[in-house]
């Protein structure tokens, strides 16, 4: 599976219940790019946030998600409003996987340093 690539536009909310408060977006394009037997993809990707204090900002992200390794990180390497020159780390363990859907719910830690 070398090259697909995909848009996305998803909720973040503060839990992992779909119930749960949306406070930001996941605004981004994931693309196959390893032809390893280790299926990997790589994110670009905002996290728009439209509640609270952060309203209006966002962070950029950029890295390898590798399909099979429970634990991710990507690299902040910018942002928007409150996180104008940002850098950090976004760290993602997938929560809940629907293998019918292929939907899932990914826990997002995020580390940000900015002005």
């Amino acid at each position: 599976m070398f090259g697909p690539t995909y848009v996305f536009d998803d909720p973040m909310t503060l839990g992992p219940e779909p119930s749960s408060k949306i406070i930001s977006h996941a605004h981004g394009i994931t693309s196959s790019a390893s032809k390893e037997e280790d299926a990997s993809q790589i994110v670009i990707m905002n996290l728009a946030f439209n509640d609270g204090k952060f309203n209006g900002s966002a962070l950029s992200v950029l890295g390898d998600y590798p399909f099979f390794q429970k634990y991710k990180e990507m690299a902040i390497v910018g942002g928007s409003g409150a996180f104008r020159l940002a850098r950090g780390i976004v760290t993602a363990i997938i929560y809940t996987y629907n293998d019918t859907t292929q939907n899932e719910i990914i826990d997002f830690h995020v580390l940000v340093l900015h002005y």
